[in-house]
């Protein structure tokens, strides 16, 4: 393998790298059909890990029209969602089979 290449592939790999740690990463909890927690601070400009644990033993479907976002998460598992980079503002999100309870909201700075 050429010099030229070895480089290339080395300056890939590391800024591949340095991209997956400086990711925020948060966890929101469904419990009883409630988010925990129900609002989320992130930095704006940035592309951000979330992680929903269901711990119930029904599914729900986190939905947000204004992060045109939705997916199915099966009882007692787990999904996870990548939004951003984000605007300053607020993002809610909501719970589709449990809209009266599972409310959320995303807060840009």
């Amino acid at each position: 393998m050429n010099l030229a290449l070895r480089y290339f592939l080395l300056m890939l790999f590391s800024s591949l790298s340095l991209s997956v740690i400086a990711m925020p990463i948060i966890e929101i909890d469904i419990r009883d059909h409630l988010f925990y927690p129900a609002e989320i601070e992130i930095p704006a400009d940035t592309k951000v890990k979330l992680i929903f644990f269901n711990r119930d033993n029904t599914a729900e479907e986190i939905e947000s029209y204004e992060l045109n976002r939705e997916k199915v998460i099966p009882g007692n598992s787990q999904g996870v969602l990548f939004i951003g980079p984000l605007e300053v503002g607020e993002y809610p999100f909501f719970g589709e089979f449990f809209p009266k309870t599972a409310q959320g909201k995303i807060i840009v700075k």
